[in-house]
């Protein structure tokens, strides 16, 4: 999920907009009159409306849209739209969000604007220049209706298959199926887009000229991106960056801790799942016996190259279950570090958090170990569909079934220390 930013930096006023150059990152302040007038975008990208998650210039039914915005509040659970900074990949969902209606029925025709943009993204340099708009990126921020611009996008990106650029996802609200779209973009290297070639694009003019963005008339002409890549500058991160920062995102990590309570040597089997999740390419995993510590242990390997002349390398992983008022420390990951093998690498997946001093050795020695913490879980899980916790319960139910000994476990389990330590 996107997140929204704290605004406590430059920001564009809310009468400069009109003539204002569209910077990453930058916030622009929405107006103090309390009704839709407020609204910024309206007044940076004019023409486009001044609601709802698709705003645009022209019509998706005749296929004459010149620009498109994308806006992104960051609050809809079930719709996790998210930006991968390091990589420059942008993921949205459609607005065909409650049953009703088919894939394509939606007011606002916003999804039929995406199953266009992709499928002539695929096409000749014509067919991009002319029916494919620019799509700027926008995502909320506070105070009011302030928002940031997060930068120009493209459809699809240089390492996904078509089939994974657009997708038609199933969803079920009650009873009630249907489908969905989710997106992938690529925000494309430009530090800004200039006034200039909005207004150009605004007037009809030819989407080339204009100041057009160099990275943007790359894609056009050779369907070459350059994606803005950020690698981030620190790994050390906080308690609170480590947790759910909103009450559905606690209740699902409360969801699991709760399903293993008792159990919680069963936790790593639900931590491979998680891990595959993060790490599609993981092959064969096989989970060993039982630790001392009431933790399980996992060895498996994650594959790379191509598909006709793969390789292999190992990793070792480790589950903690653990409650959100107590952290992964140096005891446990010095015994992952133990366990791993030259050329090898270990992961640590924990429903809590990890201390800061394991995190920065782990960074200062260059030890190869992810570190995934209940954050890093709920972001996977809803990515991957299961946005609630009734979604992630029903999840544990089908995956991971309880079993007889798990069972005898919790029976047996006598007063003294919770291996979920923290609850």
């Amino acid at each position: 999920m996107v997140s929204a930013p704290r605004s406590a930096e430059p920001t564009t006023r809310f009468e400069h907009l009109g003539d204002a150059d569209l910077v990453i990152d930058a916030v622009y302040a929405g107006g103090t009159f309390g009704h839709s007038g407020d609204d910024p975008i309206s007044k940076l990208v004019p023409g486009t409306g001044n609601q709802g998650g698709f705003r645009y210039a022209g019509s998706p039914a005749q296929g004459t849209v010149r620009l498109a915005v994308l806006y992104t509040s960051g609050g809809a659970v079930d719709w996790p739209d998210h930006l991968d900074v390091e990589t420059g990949t942008f993921t949205y969902y459609g607005d065909n969000r409650t049953p009703g209606r088919g894939l394509h029925e939606t007011p606002r025709k916003g999804n039929v604007l995406l199953r266009d943009a992709f499928e002539l993204s695929h096409g000749t340099a014509q067919q991009r220049a002319s029916g494919v708009p620019p799509f700027l990126l926008f995502e909320k921020v506070t105070p009011g209706r302030s928002v940031r611009f997060r930068g120009l996008l493209a459809p699809g990106g240089p390492t996904l298959a078509p089939d994974d650029e657009l997708s038609a996802i199933w969803r079920a609200s009650g009873a009630r199926r249907f489908q969905n779209y989710r997106a992938r973009f690529t925000v494309l290297a430009e530090a800004s887009v200039p006034r200039t070639w909005i207004r150009h694009l605004l007037a009809g003019g030819d989407p080339l000229g204009g100041d057009c963005p160099e990275a943007w008339r790359t894609w056009v002409e050779s369907r070459v991106y350059r994606p803005l890549l950020a690698p981030a500058t620190t790994v050390i991160r906080s308690t609170a960056q480590q947790l759910p920062s909103d009450p559905v995102g606690e209740a699902i990590l409360s969801e699991i801790r709760e399903y293993f309570r008792g159990r919680e040597t069963e936790f790593e089997a639900c931590a491979v799942a998680i891990w595959r999740l993060i790490a599609p390419a993981t092959g064969t995993v096989d989970v060993t016996r039982p630790s001392r510590d009431g933790g399980r242990d996992a060895v498996g390997s994650y594959v790379l190259g191509p598909s006709a002349a793969p390789i292999s390398i190992d990793f070792a992983l480790e589950a903690k279950c653990y409650g959100p008022g107590n952290s992964v420390g140096v005891r446990e990951v010095s015994r992952l570090i133990s366990r791993i093998r030259h050329r090898n690498f270990g992961v640590l997946v924990t429903t809590s958090h990890f201390n800061q001093q394991v995190q920065s050795e782990v960074h200062e020695d260059g030890h190869p170990i992810a570190l995934v913490c209940g954050r890093d879980i709920t972001d996977a899980l809803r990515q991957h569909g299961r946005t609630t916790p009734a979604a992630v319960k029903d999840w544990l139910q089908q995956s991971f079934p309880r079993t007889q000994a798990g069972s005898e476990q919790r029976l047996d389990r006598t007063a003294g220390q919770d291996p979920a330590r923290g609850r």
